[in-house]
């Protein structure tokens, strides 16, 4: 079965604006998605980017236009700006990869539902009782963060180093194979490549 390697930051709005589209990619072609959240913040320096705060106002102007742009294109709403953004999105990667380890719920849903609540709920992902609600919702038990919170943070920082070593640059990335594919833009020609057109 074919393997798409997922990097995503959980309150990135380019991830928000991925929705459930690679989703519906994957399951077109019976590709599996593996799930790695990582920190982006951590990886922009490493990987020859800036943090949003270093940019140039230019760089920041055109980012809002994308976003709003980008939103009317998917249908979605999008809250500019989003009251708890930036975040710490540490404790949200946790719960992700803590949920992955236990299973028995909708962790693509979970994985979505992150990012939806930064910038169209206007919540704090980084607050304990958000993070256990979301997990809740769906289908994890609230505690299982708690539980797995030290193999989880080993596993986030693990992931960051994977994201780097295998040139991930931003969020969304997609890896097939030797594949790369960067930004939620890019998801139709992750479509295209698995459907052998491109």
């Amino acid at each position: 079965m074919t393997q798409i390697d997922y990097f995503f930051a959980p309150m990135s709005p380019f991830t928000y604006l991925a929705g459930a589209r690679l989703e519906a990619v994957a399951a077109r072609h019976g590709a599996e998605i593996r799930y790695i959240p990582i920190d982006a913040p951590a990886l922009f320096p490493r990987t020859g980017g800036q943090l949003l705060a270093e940019r140039h106002e230019s760089r920041k102007a055109y980012r809002l236009q994308e976003l709003r742009r980008g939103a009317q294109k998917q249908g979605v709403p999008i809250l500019m700006p989003a009251p708890y953004f930036p975040v710490n999105p540490a404790p949200a990667s946790y719960a992700i990869i803590a949920a992955a380890k236990a299973g028995g719920g909708d962790l693509a849903g979970l994985v979505q539902a992150f990012p939806r609540a930064v910038w169209a709920e206007g919540r704090n992902i980084a607050e304990d009782e958000v993070v256990k609600e979301i997990l809740a919702a769906h289908g994890f038990d609230s505690g299982v963060a708690d539980r797995y919170m030290l193999a989880a943070a080993e596993t986030y920082a693990n992931n960051l180093e994977e994201a780097v070593s295998r040139g991930v640059f931003g969020v969304p990335f997609y890896i097939v194979g030797n594949e790369t594919f960067w930004g939620q833009d890019r998801l139709d020609d992750l479509d295209l490549y698995l459907a052998g057109k491109l």
